[in-house]
């Protein structure tokens, strides 16, 4: 019998999309929600919600008695994990199923096989499945580590052997950095996972990150829907992803999807899965040159591609198997139509090292006449330090891979969000970029490709004139009925000039203006003069005219600054403020949070002298663990925060001051 009412135990995106199906096929839903997301889109979508309370994951949808209890009250019999959260928890899967629901995901057993990256190793190579050479014994001992880390060869990959999305993952060059890496990796492993234990893997050197969809059901039936190209990643987060793999020989597509089908075999899978392959590159993909590395025993983030190249609804046959139903297709029923894209949208600044942003969306404008749009938040919502900064998912498809790259950056630049800095220029430039444009995408691009993909973009003379105009509140027209408060640069005895300092790029910039007729300016900038006039359009945006060119920028507000767009790159300015500031930045003596987050761990004590760029403390914040660096050199004077301590944006943590060298050669 097909289930009637699902529970969602997760949040945001994916819950959204999840009833959306839900909806479709006439199944009931309800959402569960923490205190941060009492107001969020999923909680208003579901036919019911029920409040879990708290604001923090580990108070909320970490839960699981709560959200079992949640589906008895209300009446649901089956429960979605989602991705993230519990999905990957076999304790609670079996939960589920002992409280009488039914779980819509794999069994706790098959859960549990692949839970652990050493185990699931084991069973793979006993499957015939090839495994990435490695160390995936029992100890824990950091000396042992490390020699079976020289004995495989640096670099090497240490790897959290719970979890995934590339926490408690960190790459060794060389063998006197591993003890600081192992230990930085178990430590965020212990925090994201409740286990701190670590496998090493062989790092490969020109690595593809090739994953296969998988499906099975309870009738013995096991098909793959072949497979996506995650290579575009950034610290081991997928950035864009994209179906199927550029450059891959038939031959190997099938090779590894029976690999894949033998691998949910092995472990009585049931449901929707990924198996996930590296792939070595250097020489383009080979059948002989491709390795497991886990298996994700859920539904993907990046699932929507592969719906959009073979046409299936992988959550609807997620419900379908869960209802004891044969799976809707077989192996050679599925076939490849065209090709297909997906960019995560995110609440971070790439500039300054991908730090998730937090804030209020005063302005959410997304490609949805372009693009698939997955989202789970609406203009107004708050961008909390609790959750995953995630804004959208933007998903295009179309017949060839060139005409697919080329609507994902125009959707891209169609893309304005204001209120937090994003991540929308980068993936554009990405996007164009000419290595992952022609196919040859591998996990190590993006930080080859690093800073001219987050390189502020040149600014002409015409938009640092605009911005002046508008930092200045010079531009007022059409904004009253009194025509004399229209005529801001007006004066009755000639043209009078505003002279404006503003905050560019290469820093204090002065712009002259001088209104004219008809709502006309001139400006002087950078030695040159030019005539310009701007008009407001719906939506705030502008109508620039220069020199018989008429061009749209959009442009966003927030209190100390304006964002303006043109052509998909994005140019911030703010008024020069000519006092002096407190020494917080480079060269200074503060230490500030960059965001919100939790004190985990401090590694220095008054009185220790430290040189710039030394790790000083760490911190985790949007489930991501920072290490703060010294910001010069001297001593620690002040330690102002303490493990376990959350803090504030901002916030100062320690104090330094200048040794008796530097202060007598200063």
């Amino acid at each position: 019998m097909m289930i009637q009412k699902v529970l969602i135990a997760n949040r945001g995106e994916i819950a959204v999309r999840i009833i959306r199906t839900c909806q479709r096929m006439g199944v009931k839903t309800v959402a569960v929600f923490s205190d941060a997301d009492r107001n969020a889109l999923f909680v208003d979508m579901a036919d019911q919600a029920v409040s879990l309370g708290g604001e923090t994951a580990a108070e909320s949808y970490l839960k699981g008695d709560l959200i079992i209890d949640a589906a008895r009250r209300t009446g649901a019999d089956a429960i979605h994990p989602g991705y993230g959260f519990l999905s990957e928890n076999p304790d609670f899967a079996e939960a589920v199923v002992r409280a009488g629901l039914r779980f819509i995901g794999p069994p706790a057993a098959a859960i549990r096989a692949m839970g652990l990256k050493d185990a699931a190793k084991a069973a793979m190579e006993k499957a015939g499945v090839p495994v990435v050479p490695g160390y995936h014994g029992e100890s824990r001992d950091a000396e042992t580590l490390l020699s079976e880390a020289r004995r495989i060869g640096f670099p090497v990959l240490i790897k959290a052997r719970a979890g995934g999305g590339g926490k408690g993952m960190r790459r060794v060059e060389r063998a006197e950095d591993f003890p600081a890496a192992l230990e930085s990796a178990e430590r965020e492993a212990e925090a994201s996972f409740g286990d701190a234990a670590c496998l090493i893997e062989k790092y490969v050197a020109h690595p593809r990150h090739i994953e296969i969809q998988i499906f099975a059901d309870d009738h013995g039936n096991v098909v793959h829907l072949f497979e996506r190209d995650c290579s575009a990643q950034r610290r081991h987060q997928k950035v864009i992803e994209e179906a199927p793999a550029p450059g891959m020989p038939e031959a190997m597509r099938d090779a590894m999807g029976e690999a894949a089908v033998r691998a949910a075999r092995a472990i009585g899978y049931s449901g929707a899965g990924t198996v996930e392959f590296i792939a070595d590159a250097s020489e383009g993909l080979s059948m002989d040159r491709f390795w497991f590395m886990e298996m994700n025993t859920r539904l993907q983030v990046e699932h929507p591609v592969t719906e959009a190249i073979t046409g299936v609804d992988l959550v609807e046959w997620q419900l379908r198997v869960a209802s004891g139903e044969p799976l809707p297709k077989r192996q050679d029923e599925l076939s490849i139509k065209g090709w297909a894209f997906e960019a995560r949208l995110y609440a971070e600044s790439p500039a300054r090292g991908f730090l998730p942003s937090t804030g209020r969306i005063n302005r959410l404008a997304l490609p949805e006449s372009l693009a698939r749009v997955d989202s789970g938040i609406r203009e107004g919502d708050l961008i909390s330090p609790f959750y995953d900064p995630m804004i959208a998912k933007i998903i295009v498809h179309t017949e060839r891979r060139e005409s697919a790259l080329e609507k994902l950056a125009a959707a891209l630049e169609r893309t304005d969000v204001s209120g937090v800095e994003t991540n929308c220029q980068f993936l554009a430039r990405l996007a164009r970029q000419p290595d992952f444009a022609a196919g040859r995408p591998d996990t190590g691009l993006i930080a080859r490709a690093f800073d001219t993909l987050t390189a502020e973009p040149a600014v002409s003379p015409k938009l640092e004139a605009v911005a002046a105009l508008l930092l200045a509140g010079l531009n007022r027209a059409g904004e009253g009925a009194d025509p004399w408060e229209r005529l801001k640069g007006f004066r009755n005895f000639g043209a009078a000039e505003e002279s404006v300092v503003i905050e560019a790029a290469d820093g204090a910039l002065p712009v002259a203006l001088m209104a004219r007729p008809e709502g006309w300016w001139q400006a002087g900038v950078r030695g040159e003069t030019l005539s310009f006039r701007i008009t407001a359009l719906a939506g705030g945006d502008l109508r620039l005219e220069v020199d018989g060119l008429i061009e749209r920028v959009a442009v966003q507000r927030d209190p100390v600054a304006v964002e303006l767009r043109l052509s998909g790159e994005a140019y911030r300015f703010r008024l020069h403020d000519p006092a002096p500031l407190e020494r917080s930045g480079a060269g200074g003596n503060l230490l500030r949070a960059p965001m919100p987050g939790l004190i985990k761990h401090i590694g220095v004590q008054v009185g220790e002298s430290v040189r710039a760029g030394d790790p000083l403390l760490v911190m985790e914040a949007m489930k991501m663990e920072l290490s703060l660096s010294a910001p010069m050199e001297g001593i620690v004077a002040a330690i102002d925060v303490a493990p376990r301590q959350q803090v504030a944006e901002g916030a100062v943590l320690i104090r330094l001051e200048a040794g008796e060298e530097d202060m007598t050669h200063g």
